[in-house]
């Protein structure tokens, strides 16, 4: 095997759940190399490295080994090379600490109080209403 399909790949490599969603994420862009972005039919070659854009992060690969079925998690590693940047993996760090909010895990949604307290702090309004001269002095 010489060359194997992108979307096929990226399926077999556990990038996305399902060979459509790579398909999808080829056509809308998200899928790159050397800058290009690529097509679901077009092929990977040994040492071939793609880009993959999910959120606000920018996944860099290098293909190792080729392979058309998917594989368990423990393989991975030995048929495609992580080679990330270090700037993205901190987006992907400050995404993380950004989505701990202040409620704990397992409290439920909010309550209409809560709600409501959450968009009276977060209004322009409530920011008028503080006193800010007693701060000046």
């Amino acid at each position: 095997m010489a060359e194997v399909r992108v979307d096929k790949y990226l399926w077999a490599m556990r990038i996305y759940k399902t060979r459509s969603i790579a398909a999808d994420a080829c056509k809308n862009g998200r899928i790159t190399m050397n800058g290009v972005q690529l097509k679901p039919s077009r092929t990977f070659k040994i040492g071939d490295r793609f880009s993959v854009r999910k959120g606000p992060i920018t996944y860099s690969y290098r293909v190792l080994q080729l392979s058309e079925n998917r594989l368990g998690a423990k393989l991975v590693p030995e048929y495609m090379q992580d080679i990330t940047a270090p700037d993205q993996l901190e987006l992907l760090e400050l995404a993380r600490m950004a989505g701990q909010t202040g409620r704990d895990r397992g409290t439920g949604r909010p309550t209409k109080k809560d709600r409501r307290e959450i968009e009276t702090f977060m209004s322009d309004s409530y920011l008028d209403e503080l006193d800010w001269e007693d701060d000046e002095e």
